[in-house]
């Protein structure tokens, strides 16, 4: 969908005789239903006529094709405003993306900067106005018909008219990369020259705003030299091999998506534990299904797994082409019923009912997703909800696939494959924990690597050695110490003093990299950025939130840190649902840490800050299993 599109001429009368945001303005709710916003009302009046300024040059072809909020299809996404025309070479887009900013700050993460955001008065993080343009055109590039299978060249940049140049946004070491792949400018009559410059050299004659309209109207499908990348980087990759009923699984969701229609949707619940191959089952199916034609996204409400896969896949932290495979589980509430051909959603217990920072958009995650897609392939495991927003049980993926009158086939991971492929200490696990009764009540050291330390500092140090073979171990903890360094970077997070141990969570510079990023052995990690993900040990402090008293684990919800969102809300919860609320509580504390001491393939480390807890662990091990080093 595009609301506005016109000639450079048609455009500027429109500018200068209706008043361009009026006609915008009644454009946008002819096509969308909806009022424009009052933020978006001004920023037409206020950046359109920077772009009408940009325009009256005489060297700037009279029927170039001028475009105004190109809703990308898929997503919720709009272009500002794009041109396009040709050169002796062939056919040419510019996108400009806008903005009013007169300050942004400086963020570590890449492609993200600091800035108000919409009208509003708080400051947040975002991606920085050349990645966000850079990124538009590589999703029309990988997606959109028109645009590969003519050579459309795809020109992005973006214009700041309001921001005067100051280190900050035309950062060269935090931002460099993306500025080259789209160039900035800036307030003043300099920087307006050189985007007329920057318009003149890639589009030399007018094309009445016909690529425009073909772009509109292309075809949405993966592009071949899209799905060739994206294969070429798994191939040889053994982490990607699929074994026993992993396989089974992936033929079976690869039959189901092909055969989905829209009179006809398909939902597949996969479920399985940890270790079990989801995710890798789900990044097989992503290449697969896009190979196949079909357009599909890796879907996951936690920012950790697809972070990581998309690192991995595309061998480097920096954001690619590639990334417009993943989205965020939030990313429905607008998109058009059955968009997708596919929706893979990983780790689908940590679905939500609403979406957005606020939580206040949407309806239920699970609905649109649905609704959004002909198939839905669900991956869970009822066991590892960690927060009281977490909705996406089997029970809940079942209701919504049935409302959308969808047919629904089910499916079991059983064979393991983390811990040692060791289901004797999965058992001993929930027992150990109090999750539920089983037959394993001690656990011996060739079932498993579990240790139990008498200091973090010889979880830590054990750790380090492991991780320095090949970079893939880690200590996490339960979330009951308080983000301090947030705030404050020069202090510690979790921190034990009767044992000088003092770390700092990595919840902030590499966030969602933290289980690969290079140094962040030297910190501590939690659930929101371990979950769905594996190591090969994994070093877990046990916090005050789960402690044994006469041989039974209790836990202790009143000990997690203020920060932490897992839990937020349950005193409230208490008052009027006492019994629900406890109960829900305690299985999401014994959760947490089943999903934290499941994360090691070959081993995990032990130490809790409660002497008795401790002992507890220790008594479950068989006599002849060692806990030192």
């Amino acid at each position: 969908m595009i609301v506005y599109q016109a000639d450079k001429s048609r455009f500027l009368d429109d500018h200068d005789n209706r008043d361009i945001e009026h006609v915008i303005a009644a454009k946008y709710l002819q096509r969308t239903g909806r009022y424009a916003a009052e933020s978006e009302f001004r920023s037409w009046k206020n950046s359109l006529g920077e772009m009408a300024k940009v325009l009256r040059d005489p060297g700037i072809p009279d029927n170039i094709g001028v475009g105004v909020e190109f809703g990308i299809p898929q997503t919720s996404k709009r272009i500002d405003f794009i041109l396009s025309g040709r050169t002796d070479e062939g056919p040419k887009v510019i996108i400009v993306e806008l903005k009013q900013w007169s300050e942004a700050k400086l963020s570590p993460k890449d492609g993200l900067v600091i800035a108000r955001r919409g009208g509003h008065a708080a400051e947040s993080e975002g991606t920085h106005p050349c990645y966000q343009a850079w990124s538009y055109a590589a999703l029309l590039e990988g997606f959109n018909e028109a645009v590969y299978e003519r050579n459309v060249a795809l020109n992005p940049c973006a214009y700041l008219h309001n921001y005067v140049q100051d280190g900050i946004i035309d950062d060269p070491l935090h931002y460099g990369d993306y500025i080259r792949k789209a160039p900035l400018f800036l307030k003043g009559e300099a920087e307006r020259q050189r985007l007329r410059d920057f318009i003149k050299q890639h589009v030399k004659y007018g094309d009445n705003a016909e690529l425009i309209y073909e772009i509109e109207n292309g075809r949405i499908k993966p592009s071949k030299a899209l799905v060739d990348s994206l294969a070429g980087l798994m191939k040889g990759n053994q982490e990607f091999v699929l074994i026993d009923d992993q396989k089974v699984a992936f033929e079976s969701a690869i039959a189901l998506a092909t055969r989905a229609s829209e009179a006809k949707k398909q939902v597949a619940i996969i479920q399985g534990g940890p270790g079990t191959g989801k995710s890798i089952i789900a990044i097989n199916l992503l290449v697969r299904l896009s190979k196949l034609g079909l357009v599909s996204k890796y879907v996951s409400k936690n920012a950790a797994p697809r972070a990581v896969y998309k690192a991995k896949l595309t061998g480097t932290f920096k954001q690619t082409a590639i990334s417009n495979l993943f989205s965020g589980s939030g990313s429905f509430v607008e998109t058009g019923a059955n968009a997708f051909d596919a929706l893979i959603v990983d780790e689908a217990h940590r679905l939500n009912e609403k979406s957005g920072i606020y939580g206040n958009l949407g309806k239920n995650q699970i609905k649109e997703i649905i609704h959004s897609s002909k198939s839905a392939i669900f991956f869970v495991d009822d066991d590892q909800v960690v927060t009281l927003s977490d909705i996406g049980y089997t029970a809940e993926l079942e209701k919504w696939a049935r409302a959308a009158g969808a047919e629904i086939t089910h499916m079991q991971l059983a064979s393991q494959f983390r811990c040692g492929g060791s289901d004797a200490y999965m058992e001993w696990l929930d027992n150990t924990l109090g999750l539920r009764e089983t037959a394993n009540t001690t656990l011996s050291p060739d079932e498993f690597d579990f240790r139990v330390l008498d200091s973090p500092n010889e979880v830590h140090e054990l750790i380090a050695e492991r991780n320095a073979i090949n970079n893939k171990s880690r200590v996490v903890a339960g979330y009951c110490w308080d983000w301090v360094s947030k705030k404050k970077p020069d202090q510690n997070d979790v921190v034990i003093p009767e044992h000088n141990y003092a770390k700092r969570w990595n919840l902030d510079k590499d966030g969602s990299l933290w289980i690969v990023a290079p140094g962040s052995i030297h910190e501590v990690g939690c659930i929101h950025t371990c979950q769905g993900l594996e190591l090969d040990y994994v070093g877990v402090i046990v916090g005050m939130d789960l402690v044994a008293r006469k041989g039974e684990m209790v836990t202790q919800p009143s000990a997690r840190s203020r920060m932490d969102r897992s839990i937020r809300g349950w005193k409230s919860m208490m008052k009027s649902a006492p019994e629900e609320t406890r109960a829900r509580v305690d299985r999401i504390i014994r959760n947490t840490y089943k999903t934290l001491m499941s994360r090691g393939m070959k081993g995990c480390y032990v130490y809790c800050v409660d002497a008795e807890t401790q002992n507890h662990f220790r008594k479950a091990l068989s006599s002849t299993c060692s806990d030192g080093a």
